[in-house]
């Protein structure tokens, strides 16, 4: 396993073909997708697509997305990472924004915000940046809790794609 850095708990590494089932599993089921605004993916071949999608990103901006795996059952969780978003939203384009996403029987038990949390440091330290940036829609409490207690900032709502969503910065 190629290990990008670790955290207490959590290995994150690259997303690999052999993640598909696994994405796959997380990603069509609703619930995962009930604060997103898109739809649940329908046959893993969506699942590749994303994984391919996720690996360009890796290329083109030496950063994306990354499997989150359990240090101790070696199992995978989700996806924890930081995305250079080249479009424009909420009036910011070319900014790197903090993303999680998590197979629901690990809801609720800390991982998110330890992701997130190393993800800000990795950040500071790391990629030595002055901003850090991530969105949720307003209605997802457990993902607006992650984002506080990650030290990022709620500046305001605004609306993503016909939903209100808030903004969160953090000045590093």
């Amino acid at each position: 396993m190629n290990v990008l850095f670790e955290s207490p708990r959590l290995l994150f590494r690259e997303l690999i073909a052999k993640d598909i089932p696994l994405l796959f599993e997380m990603d069509s089921n609703r619930e995962v997708h009930r604060y997103l605004g898109n739809f649940p993916l329908q046959t893993p071949e969506e699942a590749e697509a994303v994984i391919l999608m996720i690996q360009k990103q890796y290329n083109e901006n030496g950063i994306g997305r990354w499997a989150l795996i359990e240090k101790q059952s070696g199992e995978f969780l989700g996806w924890a990472g930081l995305k250079l978003v080249k479009e424009e939203i909420n009036g910011h384009n070319n900014f790197y924004d903090l993303g999680f996403r998590l197979m629901p029987n690990y809801w609720g038990c800390g991982y998110a915000t330890e992701a997130a949390t190393s993800l800000v440091k990795y950040a500071s330290e790391i990629l030595k940046l002055k901003n850090l940036y991530a969105f949720v829609d307003v209605e997802n409490k457990a993902s607006i809790r992650v984002l506080e207690k990650s030290g990022l900032k709620n500046e305001g709502r605004f609306l993503y794609e016909h939903q209100a969503h808030f903004w969160f910065h953090l000045s590093m």
